[in-house]
């Protein structure tokens, strides 16, 4: 067994990664049973200034110094449910105090499994308009489609506004299935929900494409490395070829 660390940067999705990490351990290990796993968050305001300054490199030691504390208290790898925050993690800078899982990368690989061809992006205007997603599924020879700017927009608002908030509305369910029927009209045969709060709005059963619910991806993934069943990561941090 591997001691799991989860960096927390939004508090939802965050606690929906580790409850997940655990329940897979109650169904794989026994009832009330999971490897040992850590979760440190610093609230998400402080990096806030810094991403709506588009200021990367600012975000990147806070995230770090989250690591850093989950390295103390035993953890041997990080996992970050956090897609946007990648975006910082892929900075330049130190290597990190701990290896940790890329979320993109676990997503990406999971819809090339699958036999996925073209997916759609949904989640912050960062990560549907940054080049993390575009570049993961390129890498398995898999395409990427976005919502339109006046959809990204609207899709960002809630994010923020709303469910890293903890608030789920009937209206914003309502919006969120219109942007994903645009996706599938235009070729997109599953969505990526890489905000790691959008799967607590959209579960599979009202989504117009099969869903790839980053979150609980990640938090499978974890478990597995934790429990033996993959290796321990490598990536500390920093870019990523392509």
């Amino acid at each position: 067994m591997h001691h799991a660390g989860i960096l927390a940067h939004s508090a939802e999705g965050a606690a929906l990664c580790f409850r997940t990490f655990c329940q897979r351990g109650f169904d794989d290990l026994g009832e009330h049973m999971h490897p040992d796993v850590t979760l440190d968050c610093i609230a998400m305001g402080h990096s806030m200034p810094a991403w709506e300054a588009g200021d990367h490199q600012s975000i990147r030691p806070i995230l770090a110094t989250s690591v850093e504390r989950l390295a103390a208290a035993g953890a041997e790898f990080f996992v970050c449910p956090d897609n946007t925050a990648h975006l910082a993690l892929e900075s330049l800078g130190p290597d990190l105090a701990l290896p940790g899982l890329h979320i993109a990368a676990v997503v990406a690989e999971h819809a090339r499994q699958t036999g996925y061809t073209r997916v759609g992006v949904l989640g912050t205007s960062y990560t549907m308009e940054g080049p993390i997603y575009p570049r993961e599924l390129a890498a398995r020879g898999l395409a990427a489609g976005i919502p339109e700017p006046d959809e990204r927009a609207a899709v960002n608002r809630i994010i923020f506004d709303e469910l890293v908030n903890g608030v789920f509305t009937d209206a914003a369910r309502a919006l969120y299935v219109s942007v994903i029927e645009r996706l599938r009209e235009n070729g997109c045969d599953a969505v990526a929900l890489v905000c790691t709060e959008i799967p607590l709005l959209i579960p599979a059963e009202v989504s117009p494409l099969p869903i790839l619910d980053s979150t609980r991806l990640l938090a499978r993934a974890a478990y597995d490395v934790a429990a033996g069943h993959q290796p321990l990561p490598t990536w500390r941090g920093g870019p990523v070829a392509a």
